[in-house]
């Protein structure tokens, strides 16, 4: 594997950087799998609270390399799909810890998709993002005709897949499909901020809110509020439930650990 996926910890924060930047971070299979690795290390490194996804250079992702693709000595489709993507998104939504994706350039494909399955999207202005799938007659993967429609909507959706159009960080906040729009150069520092602040945060109480939140697109009402209540029970025999009420009742500063 070579040095795809930059890797940085500190203070709480894992750090991945999709680093293919003359490739505009297509994804091979060898940065595919180096992407896999980082996110285990992130799931199994008790001293990782949040993780942040960003790519190097002027691109987030431009999705698949192409030239690996249509390589006939490379990996078929449904490989990629199944061995490459899939495994990623599951990583991203099975992981019990916040994952923030900053969209610092184009996401596009695959490297959209990604983005989306994180639990909040942040954008530089000069960002877009393009359902790319249909240009080259494939349909959208890595979990994006799960989450786009769920995210903007069905008619939206279908429009955005279909017709492939670019979309800009303004449109894709005003939509619904991101969080927020920064200006460029505070993308990483306002992320970053606010990554250390979820950091600090009663952190096993927001994996179990993830945790909901993934239950929530298959359960009915009667089955999600049965789950609520379970994950309420785990939440309040937390240590964290513990400290932040009585940090309440005492007017001091919670100090959560995540347990």
């Amino acid at each position: 594997m070579g040095n795809f996926i930059q890797f940085n910890v500190e203070n709480g924060i894992a750090v991945l950087t999709l680093n293919r930047p003359d490739k505009l971070n297509s994804f091979n299979r060898d940065m595919a799998l180096d992407m896999q690795s980082r996110l285990d290390e992130c799931r199994e490194n008790t001293e990782i609270r949040a993780v942040v996804i960003t790519g190097s250079g002027r691109a987030f992702s431009a999705g698949q390399d192409l030239e690996e693709a249509t390589d006939p000595q490379g990996p078929e489709l449904s490989k990629i799909v199944c061995e490459h993507y899939n495994p990623i998104v599951k990583r991203i939504r099975a992981l019990e810890k916040p994952v923030i994706a900053l969209v610092n350039g184009v996401a596009a494909g695959a490297g959209a998709n990604i983005a989306l399955s994180c639990d909040i999207v942040l954008a530089a202005q000069s960002a877009t993002f393009i359902q790319a799938f249909s240009k080259i007659g494939l349909i959208p993967d890595s979990g994006g005709t799960y989450f786009l429609p769920r995210l903007v909507g069905m008619q939206k959706a279908s429009a955005l897949m279909m017709l492939g159009d670019k979309i800009t960080a303004k449109e894709a906040e005003s939509m619904g499909m991101i969080y927020k729009v920064v200006p460029d150069d505070e993308l990483e520092s306002f992320g970053l901020k606010l990554s250390v602040h979820l950091a600090q945060m009663p952190t096993f109480g927001l994996a179990l809110t993830k945790k909901a939140l993934n239950k929530s697109f298959g359960n009915n009402l009667n089955q999600q509020l049965d789950l609520e209540d379970q994950l309420q029970t785990m939440a309040g025999k937390s240590d964290d439930y513990k400290e932040g009420t009585a940090a309440f009742l005492e007017k001091r500063k919670p100090i959560f650990k995540g347990k």
